[in-house]
């Protein structure tokens, strides 16, 4: 198969000749004026235009993370499950008897704010080719999104656009989107974060590398072709977002899932021949990337000819076909003389496969066009040996934390058992739970997620919207399927409360990971490992390093204490708009944690909707009426959306009682005890309570002590923290499940009440029968349902 006959570009040799290139063309590649001296002293002589352009993208943050390197080696990345940690295209994790999976989490965030639907769609498409390159078939999407208020247009523009490209792209190429979080705050107006998590089932015997190897072994071309988009993808994705930005829309890659669907096919059958030695997915910076890592990895050169390249455009010359980051490509390395046995299969498939290049003993990437070498640079220049900055950590706190620090909730409007004090007069607890329901980062994200197909392949176990966690069990294509793997599944989440992370760093990193957890142990599943995304502003400003530093050391103790290595990620810094007046807007710190955890049987889970009347509700974790800096309104929802405020200190996270209650979840749901399970995270209690009601179409009667002295009504109602979690059992287990607590959880559990029917409402008083909240379902189910559907009106 050979693709549509197009014009060669005519390059003549001086094209390729070295030359000084100016202060405005190297700022142009992205790459400062010491760095560019820096490609001088390695080359011994000065780039040609090629050259420049793939040291430009090579040393981008989004490529050589030149900036957060250092403080990545602090993660924790090797533990009992982890077979494949960073560096690889993802990591592997080991469930036992056999069973095998890929993961990994990235961002599209700088494509989706100029082309927001094919920015999406390409980032589902990328991470797709990062699992299927390691030798697994995809079986499960999630996705981490951040937008600003849903009362700005261009904000509804975004939202609707990215969710239509996720959907496009994932409901074609046939993996189900599962799970996943959609959070809006005016803090993402300009920069909107979409990051896409994949999951893979390994269908090869062994785990397919990047490291090339074999001398003399030919390279392969395989996938679609090379055009002129998303050219410079990986440095536009490095820098600020401008009013100019919309002029970088080349650089937003244009992406076909119907075709991303052969290549998944093709490239597992041809991992299954055993003739493929090495895969690289050419995802940001194309064959520049592809070729220097694979170099690089493998200790070893390659020898690429752009003449044998496959293209869609004419008259392309080398700096674009090394740039472009067109879709669904792939690099391998083969076994000499089993090249015609892969190329079959591609075009059996209908897609392009080419010998294209060699392994060579000299550790260069050398690449060829029209007979003349076009460019050649030591692989680990591009891939390992590239910049690194090291940045002072500030001696204290900025001041705007400080300042956020000084608040207390003495500063809130006066409350008591009727309500909240406002400018308008009292406003009830009933209507403050209603407000938040629907509050756009509470309600139901059924609006986004009814667009994706959650079910294709027909191995999703607990659906989007019922638990805090997606469950997906895991068969595999070929058999024989034991009766050990035909009960096993794997639970994913994604997780991150960025308001506790822009107020402490440190402490809200810790409770990103504590609460991914805790999401995963309440479908009953053991976590086992962390992949990250992080989303922060420029590292080269005081307080995006120190946010940066401290969100990092916050990630590295909490997955140490939680025993859930990260095997990769991602980082996507100078998340920022330049305003018309050049004044950077800054997003808030998003560590965005994506975390699987293993289910031995996937009969023993269960979700977070209440499930029969008359079943018994619990409090797990801190005490509702306990005074600890484990629960407070500071960073909360409550504070942010009705009052308007942020500030206070996150909670602080208590890893062994997070550890004991979690523990303890998930025992007791394996036990066949706990028939819901559900966090309280924003909201605090009154809001999970409400959500279990509303996903179980049930009712609940929850009594609740007085505050203590010190404590406030809407503390008690609404504060965040604690590692609770509402769970319900049956009536006849009640002495059982209290026995378990007691020995366990000794005064970290409470008895609240009971589950009604719907028809008695949604009720929350004290022992005292004061009542605080008195709603009728159809009034929390309307609010919390029909949020996003109302906000989107306006369009």
């Amino acid at each position: 198969m050979t693709p549509e006959a197009v014009t060669q570009s005519t390059v003549t040799p001086e094209a390729f000749a070295p030359k000084a290139f100016t202060p405005d063309e190297i700022a142009a590649e992205g790459l400062k004026p010491q760095e560019y001296e820096d490609i001088v002293q390695r080359l011994g002589r000065h780039p040609n235009r090629a050259e420049l352009g793939m040291f430009g993208v090579m040393w981008s943050e989004h490529c050589c993370y030149k900036n957060s390197r250092p403080l990545l080696k602090q993660f924790p990345t090797e533990g009992k499950h982890v077979l494949v940690g960073p560096g690889e295209n993802a990591g592997v994790v080991d469930l036992g008897d056999g069973l095998q999976l890929a993961f990994k989490i990235e961002s599209h965030n700088h494509p989706s704010a100029i082309e927001p639907f094919q920015g999406a769609a390409t980032g589902v498409g990328g991470i797709l080719r990062d699992i299927f390159t390691m030798g697994a078939r995809p079986i499960a999407i999630l996705n981490s999104l951040r937008f600003g208020s849903l009362d700005d247009a261009k904000t509804r523009r975004l939202f609707n656009g990215v969710v239509a490209g996720i959907s496009h792209y994932g409901n074609c190429v046939g993996v189900p989107t599962v799970g996943g979080e959609v959070y809006f705050d005016p803090a993402y107006s300009g920069n909107p974060l979409v990051n896409a998590m994949a999951l893979g089932l390994m269908e090869t015997k062994e785990i397919v590398k990047s490291g090339a190897s074999g001398l003399g072994n030919p390279i392969l071309y395989v996938g679609s072709t090379t055009g002129r988009d998303g050219m410079g993808g990986a440095s536009f994705a490095s820098a600020e977002l401008t009013d100019d930005s919309e002029a970088d829309r080349p650089a937003v890659q244009v992406g076909d899932p119907f075709l991303e669907k052969s290549l998944i096919e093709a490239c597992l059958e041809a991992f299954k021949t055993g003739a493929v030695v090495a895969a690289q997915d050419m995802g940001a910076a194309g064959l520049t990337c592809s070729t220097a890592e694979m170099a690089a990895k493998g200790g070893v050169g390659i020898d690429l000819d752009l003449d044998l390249i496959p293209v869609r455009e004419s008259g392309m010359v080398p700096y674009e076909y090394l740039l472009s980051e067109s879709q669904e490509r792939m690099l391998f390395v083969a076994q000499k003389g089993r090249e015609a046995e892969l190329i079959e299969i591609f075009h059996r498939w209908g897609l392009q496969a080419v010998v294209a290049g060699s392994v060579i003993a000299e550790p260069i990437v050398r690449i060829r066009f029209g007979g003349e070498i076009a460019a050649e640079i030591p692989a680990l220049a591009l891939s390992d040996n590239t910049p690194i900055y090291e940045h002072a950590l500030l001696a204290e706190p900025p001041a705007y934390a400080q300042e956020a620090w000084a608040w207390s909730s003495d500063r809130l409007p006066s409350c008591s058992a009727t309500g909240l004090t406002r400018s308008q007069g009292k406003t009830s607890w009933t209507q403050i739970c209603l407000e938040l329901l629907a509050s756009p980062s509470i309600a139901s994200k059924r609006w986004v997620y009814r667009q994706y197909d959650h079910q294709v392949q027909n191995n999703t176990v607990l659906l989007p919207g019922g638990a805090d966690a997606a469950v997906v069990r895991l068969r595999p294509v070929d058999p024989p399927v034991s009766a050990q793997q035909a009960t096993r599944g794997v639970a994913a989440t994604v997780d991150c409360n960025a308001r506790y992370v822009y107020l402490n760093p440190y402490e809200g990193a810790k409770a990103t990971v504590a609460e991914a957890a805790r999401n995963l142990s309440c479908v009953g599943a053991d976590p086992i490992a962390v992949t990250d995304n992080l989303n922060f502003g420029s590292p080269e400003k005081p307080i995006g390093y120190w946010q940066l530093a401290e969100a990092c050391r916050g990630l590295a103790e909490a997955c140490r204490a939680l025993e859930t290595p990260v095997t990769g990620g991602n980082v996507s810094l100078y998340n920022e708009t330049l305003d018309s007046e050049g004044t950077p807007q800054p997003i808030y710190p998003t560590p965005v944690v994506g975390m699987v955890g293993l289910i031995q049987d996937i009969v023993q889970i269960c979700g977070q909707g209440f499930q029969q009347e008359g079943d018994r509700i619990y409090l797990l974790g801190t005490p509702l009426d306990a005074l600890t800096p484990s629960v407070t309104l500071g960073g909360s929802e409550y504070l942010a959306f009705i009052h308007h405020t942020t500030a206070g200190q996150p909670p602080q996270v208590n890893f062994d009682q997070e550890k004991a209650v979690q523990a303890v979840c998930r025992h007791s749901i394996r036990q066949g005890w706990v028939r819901s399970a559900h966090d309280c995270a924003e909201g605090g209690l009154a809001i999970a309570l409400a959500e279990s009601c509303i996903t179980g179409r049930k009712g609940a009667q929850v009594t609740v002590p007085l505050p203590t002295s010190g404590q406030r009504w809407d503390e008690l109602l609404f504060a965040e923290g604690g590692a609770r979690i509402i769970v319900s059992i049956r009536a006849d287990q009640q002495k059982d499940f209290e026995r378990y607590l007691q020995e366990e959880l000794a005064g970290f559990w409470q008895f609240l009440g009971v589950v009604g029917p719907a028809n008695k409402g949604f009720l929350i008083s004290t022992r005292d029968n004061l009542t605080l909240i008195n709603a009728r379902m159809e009034e929390i189910s309307s609010a919390w349902l029909n949020a996003i559907e109302k906000s989107l009106e306006a369009d």
